[in-house]
């Protein structure tokens, strides 16, 4: 009986160290990867810094990387400089690839970028069943070797919930990827998936 207890306990001890210590280096990743991306847009926050003039030129090759455009759109933001911005990257479909990007990039997921990430479609469900619609933007990524991942080849990521009236650099909550290979599911079947296990229960 007392073997047994200690047993118990330990494996207790063991799941809650297991625990605690999951949660310090993801606590950790987090920070260094937060960390890097202001890094990577530090020449633009300087100049802003400087009170230096800035020109849509000077922010083309920010807003044109998948790494760089949200924190750059954000940056400008707070800036009250967006008009900076290139329109062409100023939608939703634009901003979604980069926050999918982001979020494949980060510690816990991928941490990697795709080298090639491609828009499928937008997907939609009935939110409410009173004519209120969410959406869903579906790509497709793939990474090349050596990363584990690239044996998946092209990959379905989901990028959401977006509503008819969000705006392109809103934050989509429920950004994710399963890493099944598009030869596996379909774009709804995803969305889907997303929707029902992430964003229903993110919005209780």
């Amino acid at each position: 009986m007392n073997i047994a207890i200690i047993v118990i306990g330990l494996i207790i001890l063991a799941i809650v160290i297991f625990v605690l210590y999951r949660h310090f280096k993801v606590t950790k990743q987090a920070g260094e990867f937060s960390k890097q991306q202001m890094d990577s847009i530090k020449p633009l926050f300087d100049r802003l810094e400087r009170g230096e003039t800035l020109t849509q030129q000077d922010i083309y090759p920010f807003a044109k990387n998948l790494q760089t455009r949200v924190m750059t759109y954000k940056l400008l933001k707070e800036s009250n400089k967006e008009d900076l911005f290139p329109t062409e990257f100023c939608t939703i479909i634009q901003a979604a690839q980069s926050n999918l990007a982001n979020w494949l990039e980060f510690p816990t997921e991928l941490n990697a970028c795709p080298d090639e990430v491609e828009h499928i479609k937008r997907v939609t469900f009935d939110f409410d069943g009173q004519s209120h619609f969410v959406h869903y933007e579906v790509f497709k990524y793939r990474i090349n070797e050596p990363h584990w991942a690239a044996k998946y080849g092209w990959i379905f990521g989901v990028v959401g919930p977006y509503f008819d009236d969000s705006k392109p650099y809103d934050h989509p909550s429920a950004t994710f990827s399963k890493v099944n290979s598009i030869n596996e599911t379909t774009p709804e079947d995803e969305a889907m998936w997303v929707h029902d296990k992430l964003a229903k229960g993110r919005r209780k």
